[in-house]
């Protein structure tokens, strides 16, 4: 039976959760996540565990935050005033919205803190510094 390796084109069906459970994300009943393994187009701890498996295989895989979306980066957290954001958005703790950085790029941020002069910002991946589980199965893949 052919085993993938790095360079297929792989289609998976998953569930990825926290380790108390909490589901964050899942292709149940959507089609199956495509990507090339190897390529940096998934989380490295997911890519990794990949490389031998075969079509109809299912596997349970644990990832630390460092080899999923990385530790939490403080650099990555900003105090802006708050009058710096317009009155009709709501702010509350989670929010999330998006800036420009100063080439003019989208940046999601996520509203960490609400004191009385300023907002705390969080560009952080929301999953940055959590370890994860990931419940997959190969629906196919095509050899390189």
């Amino acid at each position: 039976m052919a085993e993938i390796k790095d360079g297929d084109t792989v289609r998976i069906h998953y569930t990825g959760t926290l380790l108390d459970g909490t589901v964050f994300d899942s292709s149940d009943g959507r089609e199956p996540l495509e990507f090339v393994v190897g390529s940096g187009q998934i989380i490295p701890g997911l890519d990794v565990a990949l490389p031998g498996m075969a079509q109809g295989e299912k596997k349970t895989v644990n990832i630390a935050s460092d080899d999923a979306y990385g530790p939490v980066n403080p650099a990555l957290r900003q105090d802006v005033p708050r009058d710096a954001i317009p009155d009709e958005i709501p702010l509350e703790v989670g929010l999330q919205l998006q800036m420009q950085t100063p080439q003019g790029q989208p940046m999601p941020v996520t509203v960490a803190e609400i004191r009385d002069a300023e907002v705390t910002l969080d560009a952080n991946h929301p999953l940055a510094g959590k370890d994860l589980k990931f419940d997959f199965e190969i629906v196919s893949f095509d050899a390189a």
